[in-house]
């Protein structure tokens, strides 16, 4: 379980990294060079579209990839996703900008975006779901969590590779070349990750699944979509918060209130440190007590945090703006500390690879894809203080705790069965 727990944190990382680098850059510099005849506020909203690209691909990625982790198995999926996201986020950085070859760059850009999404789509159900289907029932939360881990140690290295050039490099070095070096970072690190994960071993659940659904995401659209629905509204506050505190507020700290880059670098990365470090304690939590309970908590508390959140950023003294980020970073991970199991256990076995992936990226969509361009657009009608950024982060945050209350609990009880009822996962209460 160790080994594979490893392998499947080590894949997640890169092919987060490769999504995350790309967030940053379009905060700190894609604007300029790749939509150079806008506005500064314009040229960010613009790159932000971008960004918001590769959330629309997430969902046809789990739909593809989904489709063969149903019907041929959770580890190819590992394998073609993780080269589809490095090839696009290297291809990132070898693109020529506006200036050099016109309106084909910001086109180029946003083709190489939406593969990125494509990839990381099907990357979260196959490492997932791999660990998942191996681990001991009583366990699941705790070796589920370290893919969960990824996010956040994909995101460090990012960010730290960013804070590292910005720390070196002068604004125009940076601008001319240096943003370029985390995406052809990106090879590296998914030769790395193909390494680790040619050896891991199939998930024994799906070579015992006798019926293969001949058309999952068909299966999960007739007898699961009231779960699919569910699912994706309950994670959306998720990505919201998360996206608002590593993406919207480089842009916003930077170009509104004056702050240095590599001071907001380093307020976000200290923040998402903490959140990798403390996803394992709550998931034994989760483990203990039950999936549910902990996203309903994680939920309440970012509605109520959300508003003393944009305050302590509005300030920007980097102490207060820690304080706030770390609060939201603590209640987001009361909830994602324990989604990695808690997904996958609301699904049958033989479409859960289609229907925990859809559910999981549709909720990266509602919070993930818009909240960035919302943000931007909200701050800029506003004052100094964003208050209408915080209304806006707690209303998805009640929207996604109606939407958990109304999931069932799914830790188990007992040894679970092989094929339990349909719309139940396994191990339901």
């Amino acid at each position: 379980m160790l080994r594979l727990a490893a392998a499947s944190l080590a894949g997640t990382a890169v092919e987060f990294y490769d999504f995350f680098v790309y967030g940053t850059a379009a905060a700190l510099v894609l604007g300029p060079l790749f939509f150079p005849t806008f506005s500064p506020v314009a040229g960010t909203l613009a790159a932000f579209g971008t960004f918001g690209v590769g959330f629309v691909a997430r969902p046809l990625g789990s739909v593809l990839f989904g489709h063969i982790g149903d019907r041929r198995g959770r580890r190819p999926v590992l394998i073609a996703s993780l080269v589809l996201t490095g090839t696009a986020t290297v291809a990132v950085g070898c693109l020529p900008t506006y200036e050099v070859i016109g309106t084909a760059a910001p086109v180029l850009l946003l083709v190489l975006r939406f593969l990125q999404g494509l990839g990381l789509g099907g990357e979260w159900g196959g490492a997932v779901l791999l660990t998942v289907e191996h681990a001991p029932a009583g366990r699941r939360v705790l070796w589920s969590s370290f893919p969960q881990i990824g996010p956040s140690l994909g995101f460090l290295l990012a960010n730290g590779v960013m804070l590292g050039l910005s720390a070196t490099l002068s604004d125009a070095q940076f601008a001319s070349w240096g943003w370029r070096i985390p995406f052809w970072a990106a090879g590296v690190l998914a030769t790395t990750g193909l390494w680790l994960r040619s050896a891991l071993a199939e998930s024994p659940l799906f070579l015992d699944i006798d019926d293969h659904a001949r058309v999952p995401l068909v299966e999960v659209v007739r007898r699961h979509w009231r779960l699919v629905l569910l699912t994706a509204g309950a994670l959306a506050i998720g990505y919201a918060v998360f996206y608002t505190t590593t993406t919207w507020s480089l842009a916003y700290a930077t170009e509104r209130l004056g702050v240095s880059r590599t001071v907001m670098l380093a307020c976000v990365m200290a923040t998402v440190a903490v959140q990798g470090i403390l996803t394992p304690l709550f998931a034994l939590v989760g483990d203990r007590y039950g999936r549910r309970p902990l996203c309903l908590t994680g939920c309440a508390c970012t509605a109520l945090w959300m508003f003393p959140m944009v305050a302590l950023l509005a300030t920007g003294e980097p102490m207060l703006m820690l304080v706030g980020f770390l609060g939201a970073g603590l209640a987001l991970i009361t909830m994602f500390a324990v989604i990695a199991a808690y997904l996958p256990e609301l699904f049958e076995p033989r479409v859960r690879c289609t229907g925990a992936a859809v559910g999981y990226n549709l909720g990266g969509v509602l919070g993930g894809a818009l909240t960035p361009i919302v943000a931007t657009t909200l701050a800029e009608r506003g004052g100094r203080v964003p208050w209408g950024v915080g209304a806006y982060l707690t209303a998805v945050a009640l929207l996604s705790l109606g939407c958990f209350a109304l999931l069932p609990e799914t830790r188990p009880v007992r040894v679970p069965v092989s094929d339990p009822a349909p719309g139940r996962g396994v191990g339901t209460r």
